[in-house]
């Protein structure tokens, strides 16, 4: 898996579309950030398709480029999650994982939540800092080891930081 975080929204925006670049869905991007982070950034857009509204949202933009493809991330019905207890919230395969880690009750943190999910405790404890500081991680099983390496570099063409592979 190939991970970055964002100080901003904009930077973790243009790094999800060359993520979809590459060939990825949004089913296969992990998105993590905390709920006070999706609160600054992401309550006041409005996102619709279909039948799929983000719910609890103030008037704001439609999808399109001015909404972003996180908050896109974040409205698909079905494949985020708001994290109980730890004040997160997540998109993509990581959601089943957390879920699966019983991240609320049986974690009792941040980073036993995340190293239920998977992620080796030395990156947990970094994206715990960094959650905490208001950043949005993003990461991706690339489909080899040259494109991960590819993904990396462009990660940090968008600002990334803390790059784990």
């Amino acid at each position: 898996m190939v991970t970055g975080v964002f100080n901003s929204r904009e930077s973790a925006d243009k790094a999800y579309m060359a993520l979809q670049g590459h060939g990825y869905t949004s089913d296969q991007i992990h998105l993590i950030m905390s709920d006070d982070t999706h609160k600054t950034h992401f309550t006041h857009d409005v996102v619709s398709s279909g039948s799929r509204t983000l719910s609890g949202t103030g008037a704001g933009a439609a999808i399109g480029g001015t909404v972003g493809a996180v908050a896109a991330a974040i409205a698909a019905v079905g494949s985020n999650l708001v994290v109980p207890g730890l004040g997160l919230v997540v998109a993509g395969p990581i959601v089943a994982a957390l879920a699966g880690a019983g991240a609320g009750g049986a974690a009792g943190s941040l980073v036993g939540a995340l190293v239920g999910a998977g992620i080796p405790e030395e990156r947990a404890v970094i994206y715990e800092r960094d959650l905490n500081h208001g950043h949005i991680v993003l990461g991706v099983h690339a489909h080899s080891a040259e494109e991960a390496k590819d993904i990396e570099n462009e990660l940090r063409l968008y600002d990334a930081h803390d790059i784990h592979r």
